[in-house]
């Protein structure tokens, strides 16, 4: 399968992130994921309105989305909310930072029972991004 086929597989889009506690993310896709790429953590990023990452960021605004600076195991991990393969709660190390705009940004994360994606798995109306409490 070639590069510009993996960008145009079916994949899950991000729904909703909203914090629900100080050091807690729940995230919910529009169609069921395939657990392992969902519950990857390196497979996120969270982009904070700072110019250096805050807080659980782990990208500030000027920076590009790289391996290098996705969520790290040693920061926080995903695990499933319920059993619909939809809904994943984020748990950080450390807490969000109040007042901040942060942006939860899902990369490679694929369908129930596919493999493969490569590209984003947020949309124009993903509501991503929620100010720290």
């Amino acid at each position: 399968m070639h590069y510009n086929d993996r960008l145009a597989m079916p994949h899950p889009i991000l729904l909703e992130a909203r914090q629900v506690a100080p050091n807690q993310i729940v995230m919910m896709y529009d169609k069921r994921t395939d657990l392992a790429s969902a519950t990857t953590i390196s497979n996120y990023w969270i982009r904070s309105n700072m110019e250096s990452p805050t807080g659980i960021a782990s990208v500030g605004m000027g920076d590009a989305l790289t391996a290098a600076n996705s969520i790290r195991p040693e920061m926080g991990m995903i695990t499933p909310a319920d059993h619909t393969g939809m809904r994943f709660v984020m748990t950080f190390r450390g807490n969000a930072v109040p007042g901040i705009l942060y942006v939860v940004l899902p990369c490679f994360v694929n369908l129930e029972g596919m493999a493969g994606y490569m590209g984003a798995n947020w949309g124009p109306s993903s509501r991503n991004a929620f100010i720290g409490m």
